[in-house]
């Protein structure tokens, strides 16, 4: 058997992991072994996977209500970018599974209720409902900061609470 050399040129290039480090109205689309973190006050941040894990995505909310022209820190348009990330990976966005994190009252001098994180996290958890999307988990609400970060793959995602300090 004659064996010829390997040469760099003719092996298929492999994309190490990336880590996507999201910001307010951020929206993307990433592959197993990928991370995706986020700090979150009100804003709401919605982590959404297929079925056996292959793809995650995430968007960063700022505001449940209004926005024009495709402003993704609007929630209809990030949901929007969401379904048509997915959807470039034939991956239907209804079929997901989904997490959700946010939604902190980041004022509570000022507001007991009805503030800003309510509205995004109530928003956010109607349209996810209205859409048939299972949510495996939620942490919203309260007086805290949180960070997110998952790696997209079977684990769980990570969240860690920061209590605001008056």
């Amino acid at each position: 058997m004659i064996r010829l050399p390997l040469d760099n040129a003719t092996l298929p290039k492999v994309e190490p992991p990336r880590t996507h480090v999201l910001h307010p109205g951020d929206v993307v689309c990433a592959d197993r072994g990928d991370r995706l973190e986020t700090l979150l006050g009100s804003c709401v941040a919605v982590l959404l996977t297929d079925p056996r894990r292959t793809v995650g995505a995430m968007c960063h909310i700022v505001h449940a209500a209004g926005g024009a022209g495709g402003d993704t820190a609007f929630a209809a348009a990030a949901f929007d970018r969401l379904r048509a990330l997915l959807q470039a990976r034939a991956i239907v966005m209804r079929q997901c599974l989904a997490w959700v994190y946010g939604g902190g009252n980041m004022f509570p001098e000022r507001y007991d209720g009805g503030h800003v994180g309510d509205a995004n996290a109530r928003w956010v958890m109607q349209a996810l409902d209205h859409d048939g999307l299972q949510v495996l988990g939620q942490d919203l609400g309260g007086r805290c900061y949180r960070r997110v970060a998952w790696t997209v793959g079977p684990g769980l995602p990570q969240v860690s609470a920061v209590a605001l300090t008056n």
